[in-house]
């Protein structure tokens, strides 16, 4: 605003003779009128140079991106790995934890469910429990507090 006061100050007589005969003039108006009065051919330039002007800068409030775990440590489930798959199984009913529990992306998630059912078509893990030597691994994720959690 400064440098269009500036400008509008020097050449007085022209905008006062303007303003007489035309409707008000919008801001784009004046400041297309005030880059071609000063000769500078983009109005980025004189953008920059202004103090007065807005900074560009990240958003504070954006939430962080979650990564599913194992995209994060980049590790592609196996059939083999048993110990790895026994945690995205429920401990005495054998069922598979869904992705709203596990908080894995949807990719890994369907690489997980058929490592397991091969698991199990291969009697690598039981179906029906999970082997009492995993019960006291380190949990990757609380199944009773999911990471999306039920609208009711």
């Amino acid at each position: 605003m400064f440098k269009l006061t500036k400008v509008i100050a020097q050449n007085a007589s022209a905008f006062s003779g303007l303003a007489k005969n035309l409707r008000p003039l919008s801001t784009a108006a004046i400041r297309y009128s005030a880059s071609a009065v000063t000769g500078s051919s983009s109005s980025s330039n004189a953008v920059a140079t202004n103090p007065d002007e807005p900074v560009q800068i990240a958003n504070p409030f954006e939430k962080e991106r979650k990564v599913c775990i194992l995209c994060k440590h980049n590790i592609t489930p196996d059939y083999k790995n048993v110990k790895l798959l026994s945690q995205f199984q429920s401990p005495y009913t054998g069922r598979i934890y869904g992705r709203h529990i596990t908080g894995l992306c949807k990719q890994k998630q369907e690489e997980v469910e058929k490592a397991i059912r091969r698991a199990q078509h291969c009697a690598l893990m039981p179906t029906y429990h999970k082997d009492l030597e995993f019960l006291k691994d380190p949990k990757l994720f609380d199944p009773e507090k999911p990471i999306r959690p039920h609208k009711y």
